[in-house]
């Protein structure tokens, strides 16, 4: 990201609207000078991409012919252990966040922890937080038992945008028969990952 060439190729490649990572491990600050970073970009290349905060903003990237970027998060990370900071996220722009990514947070287990202990209980608060905010919960790098235990406790549809069936391919990361049914049962939505 950050590269004039990319964000043109989004463009020109008709790409109506993308899932733009802006934080994996980072904490507070660092989660915070990405949103700067993305801040920057937006004005700087505007002429390509556009953000979107909404539907609406996907609606307005197609008519623009511009690629709209939904800034997104691979693990909860950077709230730390204060969950009224999904708001403020929200608020600069972040859609889309994964509980954990890989390894145990504070929020739940990921998918290639040697066990899995399900929801914490700042797990559960947190899904309620980001349910009122409209802030989509990815469980793409989820272990099984948080998977199962967000989705039914999600009062919104989540969903795994980049995993693939377990019963095709025997991989922690992607996802059992049973978690796919749940999932769709509630309204979820499974993105595939391109892989050989």
């Amino acid at each position: 990201w950050g590269v004039e060439s990319v964000f043109k190729d989004l463009q020109t490649g008709g790409v109506t609207a993308s899932n733009a990572t802006c934080a994996i491990w980072e904490g507070f600050e660092a989660a915070m000078n990405n949103l700067a970073d993305w801040d920057g970009w937006f004005e700087e290349f505007s002429g390509y991409i556009r953000p979107v905060r909404s539907v609406g903003d996907i609606h307005s990237a197609k008519t623009e012919g511009r690629a709209g970027i939904i800034l997104g998060w691979q693990n909860a990370t950077p709230v730390q252990n204060d969950i009224r900071r999904f708001q403020l996220f929200h608020r600069l722009g972040v859609r889309i966040v994964q509980l954990t990514y890989n390894e145990r947070n504070l929020f739940g287990n990921g998918c290639w922890e040697r066990t899995d202990e399900g929801l914490s209980t700042l797990g559960q608060a947190a899904i309620g937080e980001m349910n009122r905010l409209g802030i989509l919960i990815d469980l793409s790098h989820v272990g099984d038992r948080t998977v199962l235990e967000t989705i039914d406790c999600s009062q919104q549809p989540v969903c795994f945008t980049h995993a693939n069936a377990r019963s095709e391919h025997d991989s922690p990361r992607n996802k059992t028969d049973e978690a796919i049914r749940r999932l769709v049962a509630r309204g979820g939505v499974v993105g595939v990952n391109a892989f050989p």
